[in-house]
């Protein structure tokens, strides 16, 4: 009798294919209003963050921005643990803030699943669904219309 199930492989065999868990680049897509931010995140590295081919202190200079972009990092304490070069465009300077820290995010999570419960609960992986309302026509702008008179 000629059986079609094969030898199962031994498992030293199965683990020697797989990639190494924390090393190579993971990649995430953040959002926010009309900006698009591509994340690589390079694992080992240094802390260095480049946004489109600059350091991000000089791409971003409010500490606000700054604070907000790093808060995926801070709160998964992978600061120092990794590299990240994003591509952002579109948008104003908000917008492409929010992206980068969207972005950041899910690039942590494709790293390791087990932190999204920590970035969950911070909001970093929410997308913010905000963005600016459409003109309406007979109106100035979304929603001005001119002064009403009674007379």
């Amino acid at each position: 009798m000629v059986s079609t199930e094969t030898e199962p492989a031994p498992p030293a065999a199965i683990a020697a294919s797989l990639p190494p868990p924390a090393s190579g680049i993971f990649l995430g897509t953040g959002r926010r209003k009309t900006s698009i931010a591509r994340v690589r995140l390079i694992r080992p590295g240094s802390g260095a963050i480049t946004v489109n081919g600059k350091p991000l202190d000089q791409r971003f200079t409010r500490q606000m921005y700054l604070e907000h972009i790093r808060e995926p990092l801070k709160v998964t304490q992978m600061e120092h643990a990794v590299d990240i070069v994003i591509s952002v465009q579109g948008g104003g300077v908000t917008g492409q803030a929010g992206a980068l820290r969207h972005g950041i995010a899910r690039a942590l999570l494709a790293f390791s699943p087990d932190l999204r419960r920590s970035l969950r609960h911070a909001g970093c992986l929410t997308r913010d669904p905000r963005a600016k309302e459409r003109r309406k026509c007979g109106l100035k702008k979304a929603r001005k219309a001119e002064q009403y008179s009674k007379r």
